[in-house]
């Protein structure tokens, strides 16, 4: 199972990050022991001082794929959800400043959280969907998926360009503006329109 995720698809949340629009999605990737198994609590890294949530929808693969058209990519995932990309940001700045890979920063054990997923159906509008994120029943990020740079079937059409995906394959399609820091203690709650999907407490 891998786990991809997009840098920089919302522009307010560029914006906040200081960097510039990009032209294609921005790819990078997660292990396996990255994800958070619902069973284990999160810990608070002991490596990091400034630990920071970015949630996400993430996009569950269903179909075996490799050079697909993005007019065919919504054949090749079935589900979806609210995800956290917990990102350790002092050790991110640090790696970027010395040009270096920051996969210590993003891709470290429990790093990705993701909420109940629901199957999607025709019904369902992708280009419209609202999600969102509370701190401690606070909303700290509030986006509909209109403002993403690049929709979720332009996301996994490219990805499958570089990469094979495989079913059980996730794809966090990107955070909106609105990320900040946690702290132990802290109850993160990610939202699929109006419905509770994903439950966090940072110990």
């Amino acid at each position: 199972m891998k786990i991809f995720c997009i840098g920089r698809n919302y522009a307010k949340h560029a914006k906040e990050m200081g960097s510039d629009v990009p032209e294609e999605p921005i790819i990078f990737m997660k292990p396996k022991s990255a994800l958070v198994q619902g069973h284990t609590p999160f810990y608070y890294p002991e490596f990091t001082n400034e630990l920071h949530y970015e949630a996400e929808l993430v996009v569950r693969i269903s179909k075996n794929g490799k050079y697909i058209q993005e007019k065919h990519a919504s054949n090749y995932y079935n589900a979806i959800s609210v995800g956290i990309d917990f990102t350790a940001r002092d050790i991110q700045k640090q790696l970027k400043e010395k040009g270096l890979p920051w996969e210590k920063a993003k891709a470290f054990d429990n790093s990705a959280a993701v909420g109940k997923f629901m199957e999607i159906t025709p019904a369902m509008n992708k280009k419209n969907i609202n999600f969102s994120l509370t701190k401690n029943k606070e909303v700290v990020q509030k986006v509909n998926s209109s403002e993403m740079i690049f929709s979720i079937d332009q996301v996994v059409a490219n990805i499958s360009n570089y990469f094979s995906i495989n079913i059980g394959d996730l794809v966090y399609t990107g955070t909106p503006a609105g990320v900040g820091e946690c702290i132990v203690g802290d109850v993160l709650e990610g939202y699929f329109e109006k419905e509770l999907v994903l439950s966090l407490e940072i110990k």
